[in-house]
């Protein structure tokens, strides 16, 4: 009698076995991590898997969720456009983030139609960003979304409806390329209570910013502005503001407004960590500039300045922040390349300005410097007044005198007997 040998399942089967017996939150897991292109070709697995992908509830649709040689732009939105819609038709369960990035991206009426879907689910998290074309108008529905805790939006208008009343668990707010007007923009703010990081880059429709969050723990900004102000912002640790236009210093003080850099610290008792870029640095210098703050910054251990050496109000600012930050322990100085030759700003830094030493002051990283007298005075007055100083990286803006640059610093006499001067090549990113 002739017996069958016994049949073994083959590798492929044991595998799908084996993905068939995971437990729902290793699934979980494993459909969160991918692309939803992915996640929905999962549905071949086996019938345990087969709409598992519908339950996902973080939803992305950027440039991985659309495959196509295709370079035709009409094509390609009308792709993205069913995949959006199939998903969302399909899906079973709440979505607690949406995410809306592609490449491709224009402002569509179908993204009207998404949102308004969103707005009736309880979605916690909404990125959208349209990369192209002109700006897309949110519809009012977005302002129904009142679980959001982060919003997202690049390249949008903004003009939500005279009943909305803010977004009362908002606590993280990036916008960028962004239009919106200045009642708009500080309703925004003053009624959303749980706010702790806001981002603005590139806005327009309002030059004021008027910043009232009492839970605002991080400020990243980038623009054009005419001022900014703080208060109830006694929380904020974290600020990086950029002013991208070269505003003269002479400019008009308001009503009681002696000193823009005085009005800037007042709400800002715990700030840690602090980069001024661009040109906010001739803006902090209008007024007349104390030669320190009313009242020290003594959280401050990192201290970020662009800055034009040969400015003498800019030099006045700066020296007015540093004899303010007794706990400082990182400072990076970043010379404007274009501005290093005007003007010739003599014997500033060598004059004796300081009572108390940089004591904590570890790191030192100066970067874009041309080898003028005044970045070098800087450079030899940090160095001699720096005693648990352990490293300055000095960058220049170019190779031109590098090695007499090196020569020259290596004369200086240094406080801390273990600081180390690092040159780096220019041409190094």
């Amino acid at each position: 009698m002739h017996r069958e040998p016994p049949k073994f399942p083959c590798k492929l089967e044991t595998e799908l076995d084996r993905l068939s017996s995971l437990p729902a939150h290793v699934i979980d897991q494993i459909l969160s991590q991918l692309p939803i292109r992915d996640a929905v070709r999962t549905s071949v697995l086996s019938k345990k898997w087969r709409y598992k992908w519908a339950t996902v509830p973080h939803l992305v649709f950027d440039n991985h969720c659309v495959s196509t040689s295709s370079q035709d732009q009409t094509f390609i939105k009308n792709k993205l456009v069913n995949i959006v819609d199939h998903v969302l038709l399909l899906h079973n369960g709440p979505i607690l983030k949406f995410k809306l990035s592609h490449r491709d991206l224009l402002g569509v009426s179908d993204i009207d139609r998404w949102i308004l879907y969103m707005s009736r689910s309880c979605v916690k998290e909404f990125i959208l960003e349209i990369w192209k074309g002109q700006r897309y108008k949110v519809p009012s529905s977005l302002f129904l979304c009142q679980n959001l805790i982060h919003l997202e939006l690049f390249n949008c208008l903004l003009k939500p409806p005279s009943t909305f009343k803010g977004f009362r668990n908002l606590k993280s707010l990036d916008l960028q390329h962004i239009t919106l007007s200045q009642d708009v923009f500080e309703n925004l703010i003053s009624s959303s209570p749980t706010l702790e990081r806001l981002t603005l880059m590139n806005f327009d429709g309002f030059t004021h910013l008027n910043i009232d969050a009492p839970n605002l723990q991080f400020f990243d900004i980038g623009g054009v502005f005419d001022d900014v102000t703080f208060e109830n912002t006694f929380h904020l640790a974290l600020v990086s503001i950029g002013l991208y236009v070269n505003g003269k210093n002479d400019q008009a003080m308001g009503p009681g407004n002696s000193c823009k850099l005085l009005r800037f610290f007042v709400h800002l008792p715990h700030i840690r960590r602090l980069e001024i870029q661009s040109y906010f640095l001739k803006y902090l210098a209008i007024g007349n500039v104390p030669s320190r703050l009313p009242r020290p910054c003594v959280d401050l251990n990192y201290l970020s300045i662009r800055i034009n050496f040969n400015d003498l109000e800019e030099n006045l600012a700066a020296l007015c922040l540093l004899r303010s930050s007794p706990n400082l322990q990182e400072l990076e100085m970043l010379a404007r390349p274009e501005e290093t030759g005007i003007g010739v700003l003599t014997n500033f830094w060598e004059v004796d300005h300081w009572t108390s030493l940089f004591s904590q002051l570890r790191m030192v990283k100066i970067v874009g410097i041309s080898g003028i007298r005044s970045e070098l005075e800087f450079i030899k007055f940090v160095l001699s007044n720096s005693p648990v100083l352990e490293t300055m990286t000095i960058k220049p803006a170019s190779l031109e005198g590098g090695w007499d640059l090196i020569k020259e610093l290596l004369r200086f006499r240094r406080a801390s007997a273990r600081a180390e001067i690092i040159y780096l090549d220019p041409q190094l990113q």
